[in-house]
C-alpha cells in the first residue's frame, strides 16, 4: 500500500512547479525513493495517468517524464498533438489518443468488489502529506481532495469496464456532501474507496466515501473491513462509456449484486436515476412559475431589496446578489488534461470552480466559511486543452441556522447602532431557514450561522471563436458560524444576500429549493 508520494510537482493555486531544490530535497529525505515503493504500487500508479489529481499520481508524473518518456512513454502532449494534426489533415476527428481502438467486445457480469478501489491520505501519519492538503484555517483543503475523488472514481469506471478501454468521461457529479467536519487535519489520517453500485447500457454511477480515522491506517483494506462509523464524506459520479472509434455510446459490463445492500444501493440509484429526470421537467422555473409560498417569498425579497437601497449606511454583512460576483479566466495548459490526452481533467475543473466559490463566500461572510456540499453538477460541453474558461461565482442564496424556531437572525430591534437596526430592518424579510440547529455535535448545524450557497457558471471558448459555450454550473454550499472568532476572523454575525431583479430571485429560490432536497438527502443518509 502506498501512504506517502508526496506533492511533488505541483503545490499552489497557480499550479506552477516546484523547485529542483524543493524536489531535491523530497528525494533526498527518502519520501519518493523507490525503493520505499511495492512493485504493486508502481503497477498501480501506471493504472491511473489522470492530471494533477492525487500523490501517487503526481509520483506517475515525475516518473513518466524523468524516466520513461523518451524509451515507452508515448502518451506525451507533443505526441498527442502531432497525431491530431495527422488525424486532421486526413479529415477524422480524435477524441482520445491512448484509447482509439476497442480491444474486446464482450459483456460480462462484474460485481462490486471487483470494481473497488481506494487512495490512502496519511495527513496524521506524516506531516509533510497534509501540508500539501491543508487550507488556511488548517482544515482539509476540499479543492486538492476534489480531484483525488474524481481520479479515483475514473479508476474505479476502468476496472469495472475491463477489459474493453472505452473511452469513459464524467457525465456529471450526482452529490458530495461532508457529513462532519474535520477540524485539524493532522489529527486524521483519510481513506478514499468507493466501487461501481449501479449501471444501465453505457452509464455506472459510482459511490465513492472518504473516512477520516485517528487510528493507524490498517493493511488490509475493503469495502468489509471499513466501519462506516469513521464516513466524513460521501460522493457521488456517473460516467458515461464511448466508442472511440464511432464516437457512439458504448454498452458497458453490467452490475452484478451480490447481497441485501447491494441491491438496495442498485435499486436506490435507479431510482434517484428516474426522479431526476422528472424533476429536471417539472420543476425548471423557466417554464413552471414559482409556487404560491415562494411568489410571496419573492415579494419579501422586492421589499427588502428596496429597503437596502434606500438606507444611507448600508450593513456591512448585508450585500446586494450582483456585489458577490467573483470572476475567473484561465487559459487550459496542456499539464491539465485527462488520460485521453485533448480535453482537461474534470477535477481539475472542480477544483478550480470550489477555489472561485470559496473566494465569493469567504468575501461575502468575512470568515473561514466550511464546506458542506456541492450539488447535482453536468457537465454539458467538455474543455479542451487550448481553450479559454471563463469562471463566475455569485452568492445565490443564503439562510439563518438559529437557536430556536422562533429567533429572529438578528442582534435585537433594541440596539442602538444604526448598522444593527438597518440589518435587522433586511433581515426580517429573509425566508424561514429550511434547516434547523441540530443537536449533534458533529454537525455543522450544530452552533448558529449562516448558510451560503455560491453557483459557478463555467463557459468555454475556442480560440477559432468569439462564442462562448456553457460548460456546466457549480453549487456549493458553505457555513460560516456567526461567531468565528475562534478562527481567528472577525465575525459580524449572520450574512444575507439580497436579490433586486427578477431574475436573481429566481436564482434565490433555485437556491431554497436546492438547500431543501440536501436536508432531505442528510436525513435519508442518517436514517439508512
Amino acid at each position: 500500500m502506498l501512504k506517502f508520494h508526496t506533492k511533488s510537482i505541483r503545490v499552489n493555486s497557480n499550479n506552477l512547479f516546484i523547485s529542483s531544490l524543493l524536489l531535491k530535497r523530497c528525494f533526498t529525505e527518502g519520501f519518493l525513493l523507490n525503493k520505499s515503493i511495492p512493485q504493486e504500487t508502481k503497477d498501480d500508479l501506471i493504472s491511473r495517468p489522470d492530471a494533477t489529481a492525487t500523490l501517487t499520481t503526481d509520483y506517475y508524473e515525475y516518473q513518466r517524464v524523468a524516466h520513461d518518456s523518451v524509451k515507452n512513454f508515448k502518451a506525451t502532449w507533443l505526441n498527442a498533438l502531432a497525431e491530431r494534426k495527422k488525424q486532421l489533415k486526413q479529415g477524422k476527428i480524435i477524441d482520445s489518443y491512448v484509447y482509439n481502438h476497442i480491444k474486446s467486445h464482450d459483456i460480462v457480469e462484474k460485481t462490486r468488489n471487483e470494481s473497488f478501489a481506494h487512495v490512502v491520505l496519511p495527513f496524521k501519519e506524516n506531516p509533510i502529506v497534509a501540508d500539501f492538503y491543508v487550507n488556511a484555517a488548517g482544515r482539509i483543503r476540499i479543492g486538492q481532495l476534489f480531484q483525488d475523488l474524481d481520479s479515483l472514481a475514473g479508476k474505479i469506471a476502468y476496472k469495472h469496464t475491463a477489459p474493453v478501454e472505452p473511452m469513459i468521461v464524467t457525465a456529471s457529479v450526482d452529490r458530495i456532501y461532508l457529513l462532519k467536519p474535520i477540524d485539524s487535519i493532522a489529527d486524521y489520517n483519510v481513506i478514499l474507496s468507493g466501487s461501481v453500485i449501479y449501471t444501465g447500457r453505457s452509464s455506472m454511477e459510482i459511490a465513492i466515501t472518504a473516512r477520516a480515522t485517528k487510528n493507524e491506517v490498517p493493511k488490509e483494506i475493503s469495502e468489509e473491513t471499513l466501519s462506516d462509523d469513521d464516513i466524513f464524506l460521501t460522493a457521488s459520479f456517473t460516467f458515461v462509456a464511448r466508442n472511440p472509434e464511432t464516437h457512439k455510446s458504448l454498452e458497458i459490463n453490467r452490475l452484478l449484486p451480490l447481497n441485501e445492500k447491494q441491491w438496495l444501493d442498485f435499486k436506490r440509484a435507479e431510482s434517484r436515476i428516474a426522479a431526476k429526470k422528472l424533476n429536471a421537467s417539472n420543476s425548471n422555473l423557466e417554464k413552471n412559475p414559482p409556487t404560491e409560498e415562494e411568489s410571496l417569498i419573492i415579494h419579501q425579497l422586492w421589499s427588502a431589496s428596496k429597503r437596502l437601497t434606500s438606507m444611507p449606511n448600508k450593513p456591512s454583512n448585508v450585500s446586494f446578489m450582483k456585489d458577490t460576483d467573483v470572476e475567473s479566466t484561465m487559459f487550459m495548459q496542456p499539464q491539465y488534461r485527462n488520460r485521453h490526452s485533448y480535453m482537461i481533467f474534470g477535477g481539475y475543473l472542480m477544483r478550480q470552480t470550489f477555489e472561485l466559490a470559496y473566494c465569493s463566500a469567504a468575501s461575502f461572510s468575512h470568515s473561514y466559511p466550511r464546506f458542506m456540499s456541492l450539488d447535482s453538477t453536468t457537465f454539458k460541453t467538455p474543455v479542451p486543452v487550448g481553450s479559454i474558461l471563463h469562471m463566475n461565482a455569485t452568492v445565490v442564496y443564503t439562510e439563518h441556522v438559529h437557536k430556536a424556531s422562533n429567533e429572529q437572525a438578528k442582534t435585537g430591534k433594541d440596539n442602538s447602532t444604526v448598522e444593527e437596526a438597518n440589518c435587522n430592518a433586511v433581515t426580517d424579510s429573509q425566508p424561514t431557514a429550511v434547516n434547523k440547529l441540530s443537536f449533534d455535535k458533529d454537525s455543522f448545524l450544530s452552533k448558529p450561522g449562516t448558510l451560503i450557497q455560491v453557483k459557478v457558471d463555467t463557459t468555454v471558448q475556442d480560440l477559432a471563436s468569439t462564442k462562448k459555450q456553457q460548460s456546466g454550473s457549480f453549487i456549493y454550499s458553505f457555513f460560516a458560524p456567526k461567531d468565528a472568532v475562534q478562527e481567528g476572523t472577525h465575525s459580524s454575525g449572520y450574512s444575507t444576500v439580497v436579490p433586486e431583479t427578477y431574475s436573481e430571485m429566481i436564482e434565490f429560490i433555485e437556491g431554497r429549493r436546492r438547500a431543501t432536497e440536501t436536508a432531505l438527502y442528510v436525513r435519508q443518509v442518517k436514517e439508512n
